[in-house]
């Protein structure tokens, strides 16, 4: 809103309108002010929800090595995050631009997702919360909206990145200067640098273009609901995800920024996304959020985020990375939630392969992984066996495991940056 009004009073000349229409500054400013907004929104929501008694399930001592119970902490804190990132990307952002308006309805149906799930296990006082399947078809639902609007929206093109050779053999990276609709997402390490979806269904004759669309919708609908998923995992310890999610976001706006200046992706070699610079708004509100978040969400937290807000950001960082055609990054930049599924996945499958057989066993201490570097030998079932029983040789405090999984999200933000020029 206030981007369309200061574009306004620039046409008649007002001193300093002008610097609304510069990126950077609106995307410092929505940084700023979802920070703001985190910080004090948070406290009078804290205030409010331990006046009305609405807390989590008190988590059990006894998994902690060190004894702590928590127990009378808030939840539902993902709504001080949602709203530090709607009020500025409302008031800063171009509410034409198709990529804001497909952040936002992502923000917005994840969170409600989210809020039903911890709705049901705070107020109806149900555990499991809202049952496995709706979350999955809530999250499958949207990655095929975007999935969709990406596929169907005029506006979502692209100008492609042409490598060219010169006789002296430097090498010159131009994009077309037409945008199209395009198939193409970038790749890491490999030359070219770009996979087409189109071409990986090839097989298909002619019908290749439609069958890379659907694989495209597909893809988009497997990302968003893994990173959602991922994201919801972390969620495990003090600060754990808030603090992971402000560095995927900080690298996920470095990598929209460059993707939506012709200059910087020529020196990358990416291509070239019109309209894409509103993402760096909208990213930055988002690390602000987290940023702020995180003010109350350190250890000791003093509210959880709860699934309104680890699905919201899982859903967030999946439909930007799309956006951007940086999905096949993911692996690397959410390298942290990629392992946490993982290691629910092996421990599930495992334990069931072998229960057919008669055995119980373990491939874990426990899931998801942060959860196995504070588990004690002793707190393990005693009718299990666990293949990775001595290892970690010792439990570690939950703050020293959440600020190493920051660390190795730092190396692995850094890696992801990296592998644009390494190819």
């Amino acid at each position: 809103m206030l981007y369309y009004l200061f574009r306004f009073l620039d046409d008649f000349g007002i001193p300093g309108a002008h610097i609304w229409s510069y990126i950077s500054f609106r995307s410092l400013l929505a940084l700023i002010i979802s920070l703001v907004i985190s910080a004090w929104f948070g406290e009078k929501f804290i205030k409010w929800m331990k006046r009305r008694n609405i807390a989590e399930t008190a988590r059990d001592a006894s998994i902690d090595p060190f004894g702590v119970e928590k127990k009378g902490v808030p939840t539902m804190g993902g709504i001080i995050i949602i709203v530090s990132i709607l009020i500025p990307v409302l008031l800063l952002g171009r509410m034409r631009n198709i990529y804001l308006i497909l952040m936002i309805i992502t923000t917005v149906w994840l969170g409600f997702l989210g809020f039903l799930d911890d709705y049901i296990k705070i107020f109806r006082k149900n555990k499991e919360g809202l049952k496995g399947k709706y979350k999955i078809v809530g999250q499958l639902s949207i990655g095929f909206i975007v999935g969709l609007v990406l596929y169907l929206s005029p506006d979502a093109v692209v100008r492609e990145n042409v490598s060219i050779e010169k006789q002296n053999q430097e090498v010159v990276v131009k994009h077309k200067s037409e945008a199209v609709k395009s198939l193409k997402t970038t790749i890491p390490f490999l030359k070219n640098h770009n996979l087409d979806y189109s071409a990986v269904m090839s097989f298909v004759g002619k019908h290749k273009t439609a069958a890379g669309w659907i694989l495209f919708v597909i893809m988009t609908i497997i990302v968003v609901t893994a990173v959602s998923n991922g994201a919801n995992l972390n969620d495990g310890m003090d600060g754990m995800c808030a603090g992971n999610s402000a560095v995927i976001g900080v690298a996920l706006g470095i990598l929209a920024y460059v993707s939506s200046h012709i200059g910087y992706a020529a020196y990358f070699n990416i291509m070239y996304i019109p309209g894409s610079q509103e993402l760096v708004v909208f990213i930055c509100a988002f690390v602000g959020a987290m940023i702020g978040f995180l003010w109350y969400n350190a250890y000791p937290a003093q509210i959880f985020m709860g699934d309104t807000g680890s699905l919201t950001i899982g859903g967030i960082i999946g439909v930007c990375a799309v956006i951007i055609h940086k999905e096949l990054l993911l692996p690397i930049l959410c390298g942290i939630f990629f392992v946490e599924s993982l290691s629910v996945i092996i421990q599930t499958q495992w334990f069931k392969l072998q229960k057919r057989k008669g055995k119980r066993v373990r491939v874990f201490r426990a899931t998801p992984i942060h959860d196995t570097f504070r588990r004690l030998d002793s707190q393990l079932d005693a009718t299990s066996t666990y293949l990775l029983r001595g290892w970690p040789h010792r439990p570690f405090h939950e703050s020293k495991i959440t600020i190493r999984f920051w660390i190795v999200t730092i190396i692995l933000a850094a890696l992801t940056i990296i592998t644009l020029k390494v190819r």
